[in-house]
C-alpha cells in the first residue's frame, strides 16, 4: 500500500509532492510511554493500531510535550511558541476560562486554511473560548476555533472531568448546559469528574466515538486538508465504551488505552479508505505524560504507565513531559525507525508547514524546529534544535541541552511529592542530571557540576529574556 523510495534531502520534504500533502495530527489526552506497545513491550494494554503505525514509520525516543500539563501544550503545538511566554505561567485553564491565544497570533491551521486547505479539529479544546471571564454558553462566543484558523471543529470546552459537560460546534454550545451533575469524590482514579453544569442527553462513554466519527466523516471529503484530533483520553475519567470495559489487564485505565488506540486504528482506516495515503503526513503524540505513581502500578495489574521514567504528569521530571511521537509519511519516512533526536511539540508548527511548503512568518512559532533532519535519518542530537525548554504544572522551569538537563530548583514541580523543597543556602539551589549516564534522574550533580549549572542558567535566562529561540 505504501511506497517504499525515501528522500534523503530535507529541502524534498517541501517541494517533491505532485499534490499538497494532507496532514493530521492526533494528540492523545495523557498517553505514557509505557502505554504503547512499540515503546514498551512489557505493557499490560493491547496497542495493535499504535504498534502498527510504529512499524509503518518513525518512533521518537527522547520526545517531549512543552509543558507537563495539557493547556499550554495545546497553545505550544498549535502556535509554536511555548505556552509560558503567554500570560499562563503556571497550570490549566478551565472549562469557562476566556480564549487564551492571543489576537492576531498566527496559528498552524490559520497558516494552512490561507494556504488552501480544509481545516478541521475534533476533540478536546482546553484553549479557552470568547473575551468574557466566565464564558456565556447559551451566547455566542468569539474567539472560538473558527478564529484560530479551523473552518469546523467539534468537541468538548476542557478536560472530561471538567464542567461545563456539553459539545461546542464551532462558535457555539450544541445545547447548553442546563442540568446539574455531581461530583463523584476526590479520587483521581477511575472514573472521576468534578460536579457542575451538563448539557442535556450529554453521556461521558459517547465523547470519544462522536469525536473518532467527525474526524472520520472530516477525513473522507477532498483533500487537501488539516486534520487535529486532540482526543480527551485516557485522561479522567476513565469511561470506556461498554464494548471495551473488561477488555485489559490495567483495569478501567488500560480499558481506556484500548479505546484510544481503536479510535486512531478507525482514522488511520479511513485514511487508507480515501487513496490519500501516501500523501498523508500522520503524527501521534501525547500531551503530557501519564498521572501514574506506583500505587497506581500496584493497583492496576504492574501496568507502569510511564514505563521506567521519574514522576509523573506535571512534573519537570521526564514522565511529566517525555511522550510517545510516531511519525507516518509513506515515501518520505522511512518504516520501522527511530530517531533519538530531542524534539518538542512545538516544532510541529514548522515541521507540518515545511512539509507543505508553507512559509513561517518572523512573527510565529518563535521556539518552533522543523523535525525534517530527523524524519530523514540524522542522529545527531542537535539535528532538529539547539536545546529545549521544559515546563512543570507548577511553573519550575527546566532547560535541556545536549545531554544536560537543570531543573532550576528543588522538587518535583508538580503531582509527585514533595513539589517544592525550599532550598537551603549551603545546598543545592536546584537539580543536574546527565541524560545519557543517568536516564532515570536518580544522580543529582548539581553540587558536583558549578560549570554547568552556571553555563545553563545563563543559557535559560537569556531564551527567557529574548523572547524566542527560532532564529528571526
Amino acid at each position: 500500500m505504501f511506497r517504499r523510495t525515501f528522500l534523503a534531502s530535507t529541502t524534498s520534504f517541501a517541494l517533491s509532492a505532485a499534490t499538497k500533502p494532507n496532514v493530521i495530527i492526533i494528540l492523545a489526552d495523557d498517553l505514557g510511554t509505557g502505554d504503547v506497545g512499540s515503546y514498551s513491550p512489557e505493557s499490560t494494554i493491547k496497542t495493535p493500531n499504535l504498534n502498527r503505525f510504529s512499524r509503518q514509520g518513525m518512533r521518537f525516543t527522547d520526545a517531549h510535550s512543552p509543558s507537563s500539563v495539557c493547556t499550554p501544550t495545546r497553545y505550544g503545538l498549535l502556535t509554536g511558541r511555548y505556552c509560558w511566554r503567554s500570560r499562563l505561567k503556571s497550570g490549566v485553564l478551565q472549562g469557562y476560562s476566556p480564549s487564551l491565544i492571543e489576537e492576531g497570533r498566527p496559528t498552524l491551521p490559520g497558516l494552512f486554511q490561507k494556504a488552501g486547505y480544509r481545516t478541521g479539529g475534533f476533540g478536546k479544546w482546553h484553549l479557552g473560548l470568547g473575551k468574557a471571564q466566565t464564558v456565556d454558553y447559551s451566547q455566542e462566543f468569539s474567539p472560538s476555533p473558527l478564529e484560530q484558523g479551523f473552518d469546523e471543529y467539534f468537541g468538548i470546552p476542557a478536560s472530561l472531568d471538567m464542567p461545563p459537560y456539553l459539545y461546542v460546534e464551532g462558535r457555539r454550545a450544541v445545547a447548553e448546559p442546563t442540568g446539574k451533575i455531581g461530583d463523584n469524590g476526590e479520587t483521581k482514579r477511575g472514573p472521576y469528574w468534578r460536579g457542575g453544569p451538563i448539557a442535556p442527553g450529554f453521556v461521558m462513554d459517547e465523547v470519544m466515538p462522536k469525536i473518532t466519527a467527525r474526524a472520520v466523516d472530516f477525513i473522507r471529503k477532498p483533500a487537501p486538508y488539516f486534520c487535529y484530533v486532540p482526543l480527551p483520553a485516557p485522561h479522567t475519567p476513565w469511561v470506556p465504551s461498554q464494548n471495551f470495559v473488561g477488555r485489559s489487564k490495567a483495569n478501567l485505565y488500560g480499558d481506556f488505552v484500548e479505546q484510544v488506540d481503536d479510535s486512531i486504528g478507525k482514522i488511520l482506516a479511513a485514511v487508507d479508505e480515501s487513496g490519500q495515503a501516501s500523501n498523508t503526513l500522520v503524527i501521534i503524540t501525547s500531551d503530557n505524560g501519564a498521572p501514574w505513581e506506583k500505587r497506581d502500578m500496584e493497583e492496576n495489574g504492574g501496568h507502569w504507565a510511564n514505563r521506567m521514567l521519574r514522576g509523573q504528569k506535571s512534573d519537570a521530571f521526564e514522565g511529566g513531559h517525555r511522550v510517545p511521537f510516531l511519525v507516518r509519511w509513506p515515501g518520505r519516512v522511512k518504516p520501522s525507525t527511530i530517531s533519538t533526536v530531542p524534539i518538542c511539540h512545538t516544532d510541529l508548527f514548522a515541521t507540518c508547514c515545511n512539509a507543505a511548503g508553507i512559509t513561517v512568518p518572523n512573527n510565529a512559532a518563535e521556539d518552533s524546529f522543523a523535525l525534517q533532519p530527523a524524519l530523514a535519518g540524522k542522529q545527531d542530537p542537535t539535528a532538529v534544535r539547539p536545546h529545549l525548554v521544559h515546563h512543570s504544572g507548577n511553573g519550575l522551569f527546566a532547560l535541556r541541552e545536549g545531554n544536560w538537563k537543570l531543573i532550576e530548583g528543588l522538587g518535583s514541580g508538580g503531582f509527585t511529592l514533595p513539589a517544592k523543597i525550599e532550598a537551603k543556602a549551603s545546598g543545592p539551589q536546584g537539580q543536574l542530571f546527565h541524560m545519557a549516564n543517568d536516564p532515570h534522574e536518580r544522580e543529582d550533580l548539581y553540587l558536583k557540576q558549578p560549570a554547568q549549572v552556571a553555563r545553563l542558567s545563563s543559557l535559560l535566562n537569556e531564551i527567557r529574556d529574548k523572547g524566542r529561540t527560532r532564529p528571526a
